[in-house]
């Protein structure tokens, strides 16, 4: 991914990413094009218009791409790095496409036969590492770190798909469910277009395998991609989707919960109160279900996360005592202990804070401002950093306060992984 191509991913024009960084339109341009390089004192400011660390805005910058629509349709004539981690992956991607379009080509009788017979080898094996791989992606501090065994994992699945026919559709439900883990750090790490192919991906196998809870959460999971980029009405129609795709699901599993969980924040984004409340509502039935019918891997919702869920949803409605209650309840739980959940605890505070900013109430924006700073350093999330720069934009006059000021200068400082 070049400059450009990075640019375009977030919805910025050239004209606009100009104008954040105040320079002129045609110095972008001169930027993408490879002709001139940003000033010292212009790359962080770049840098976090786009979401990236330094280190990758100099791999950005190092990768000029031309934006014609011919130049955007060739191929590079050069092999890619083979260093980079995210090409290594989709070149796995596909890889596993290829093979999995062979295997669900095979007559639906034959290729259960064959599966039956393969049910206690290695493709179990593979549904327990992955299984074992999100229990560990979970507790990780840096969502990142997965991201080595996930990669080799992909590979070593690929093998097997290649040389074990017969186990398809046990083989495709293990692809479908490692796509998701790897669009899940991608996402943590501000990767949208990466988490983005990879959900598309998860969905498209799932459906190959007609695994209906599978592909109804990798819908749910791109619809997030969706609302991080403020795009709720897409998000309300991929929903939908997993909606209508979790209802010939299993019963027995939280599925259809989870997708009226998610349903609840875009309807709270658009706005809607009342459909807002039916949704939680729906979400909150999950209660109702076996402790078993969480998988603890690829579907994990179980009605732990549900106030703060529901707290956040009130920020976004602008109920805020119904939100400070939810959320101050929700951060006395022990799955949000400060050595649990960086993501959950980071996302929680700077709901908080966002109560505080609209109270004009600075000691509440600081004191837990600076707590999910703190979370956004240790553990490397960038899931927390967008959090905190979306709480900057909440300021407003509170920034004539020193103290909100060098909250202000902290987060700005903030870089994602």
């Amino acid at each position: 991914m070049g400059l450009a191509e990075r640019r375009r991913a977030l919805g910025y024009s050239q004209e606009k990413l100009a104008q954040s960084l105040g320079v002129d339109r045609t110095t972008v341009g001169r930027w993408e094009g490879g002709r001139i390089s940003p000033q010292p004192a212009q790359r962080r400011g770049l840098a976090a218009a786009l979401e990236v660390s330094l280190h990758e805005l100099d791999a950005l910058l190092a990768q000029p791409r031309t934006i014609g629509r011919e130049a955007a349709g060739r191929l590079s004539s050069e092999p890619p790095n083979a260093g980079d981690p995210d090409e290594m992956i989709r070149r796995e991607f596909l890889r596993i496409l290829t093979v999995s379009g062979a295997l669900t080509a095979l007559p639906v009788d034959e290729a259960e036969a064959l599966d039956q017979g393969t049910r206690s080898g290695v493709p179990a094996d593979f549904a327990r590492m992955n299984d074992h791989l999100w229990r560990v992606y979970q507790l990780s501090r840096s969502k990142g770190s997965v991201y080595p065994v996930v990669r080799d994992q992909i590979g070593t699945l690929n093998e097997a798909l290649a040389g074990q026919p017969g186990s398809a559709r046990t083989l495709l439900n293990a692809a479908a469910d490692l796509f998701q883990l790897a669009g899940e750090v991608a996402f943590d790490g501000n990767r949208y277009s990466e988490a983005a192919a990879s959900y598309t991906l998860a969905a498209s196998v799932s459906k190959d395998a007609q695994a209906y809870d599978l592909w109804a959460c990798a819908l749910v999971r791109h619809a997030y991609v969706d609302m991080a980029e403020q795009r709720y009405r897409s998000a309300a129609q991929l929903l939908g989707a997993a909606e209508r795709l979790a209802g010939r699901g299993d019963k027995n599993l939280s599925t259809r919960h989870w997708v009226a969980s998610v349903q609840a924040e875009t309807c709270a984004a658009l706005g809607d109160l009342d459909a807002c409340e039916r949704a939680m509502s729906r979400a909150e039935a999950v209660r109702d279900l076996a402790s078993d019918s969480v998988n603890g891997g690829w579907l994990r919702f179980d009605g732990a996360r549900l106030a703060e869920e529901r707290g956040s949803c009130y920020v976004k409605l602008g109920r805020l005592d119904l939100a400070e209650d939810a959320l101050t309840r929700a951060l006395e739980q022990t799955a949000l202990s400060p050595v649990q959940s960086y993501r959950r605890r980071g996302a929680v505070l700077t709901d908080l804070a966002a109560i505080g900013a609209r109270r004009r109430d600075p000691e509440q924006v600081v004191a837990y401002g600076k707590e999910a700073i703190a979370l956004a350093r240790s553990s490397g999330s960038g899931y927390v950093v967008r959090r905190l720069r979306k709480l900057y934009g909440e300021f407003g006059p509170l920034s004539r306060d020193h103290r909100v000021a060098e909250l202000g200068a902290d987060i700005a400082a903030l870089s994602t992984p």
